[in-house]
């Protein structure tokens, strides 16, 4: 009998599912990868517009231990709080911190549990920080890309620290997405970033190979 093909789940949100942000004719990420890795399956259940619940209801299912899974989650939680930047306060330092603490613990309940699901469902795991945005570079304010690096901060702890506690790997993509022409737009991934971040995945898929 032969052995089974390895196969890499894609799941996530448009950091993944970037195809509709690309110029005609280029690849999306999972395609970028599939050139990369033409010996392994690569499938993208990843959908643009995802959020972690999303992930975890719709994507997370029908996983073998023998696939690789990477996921990418967290950035449309984000974007579903991005009001509270331009909120005004009428209050002190310390309520805007407990504010802060409360987004931040609610987006752990949601994605610890998708990590579990993940962690239960195969040993070979990867899951993806959140990029900064491209705010500054495509001519927004530059308080409003502070803004979101300081706001994006609170969710990328809680990935790092909830994969590291499982064992779950990690992908920091804040040190792949670091010119302008990374992105297609202020918040999505252009071919380049996708070629970057396709690399970047090869690279992990190879070391569980």
């Amino acid at each position: 009998m032969q052995p089974m093909t390895k196969r890499i789940l894609l799941l996530g949100d448009s950091i993944i599912d970037n195809g509709v942000y690309v110029q005609p004719g280029e690849p999306d990420v999972s395609r970028q990868l599939q050139s990369l890795l033409p010996a392994l399956i690569v499938e993208r259940r990843a959908v643009d517009g995802s959020v972690t619940a999303d992930v975890l209801r719709t994507q997370a299912a029908n996983i073998s231990q023998s696939d690789l899974v990477i996921s990418s989650s967290g950035g449309n939680d984000a974007l579903g709080n991005i009001a509270v930047l331009d909120k005004d306060f009428a209050t002190n330092s310390r309520a805007v911190l407990v504010g802060a603490w409360e987004i931040r613990e609610q987006f752990r309940n949601g994605y610890a549990t998708l990590l579990d699901k993940l962690r239960s469902s195969s040993p070979n795991v990867l899951t993806l920080t959140i990029y900064n945005p491209a705010f500054q570079s495509t001519g927004m304010e530059r308080a409003d890309q502070q803004a979101a690096e300081a706001a994006l901060s609170l969710y990328n702890d809680v990935i790092q620290q909830e994969a590291r506690v499982r064992g779950i790997d990690v992908l920091e993509l804040r040190n792949i997405f670091t010119e302008a022409a990374d992105y297609a737009n202020p918040i999505e991934p252009s071919a380049q970033g996708g070629a970057k971040l396709a690399a970047a995945m090869a690279k992990w898929v190879t070391g569980k190979v």
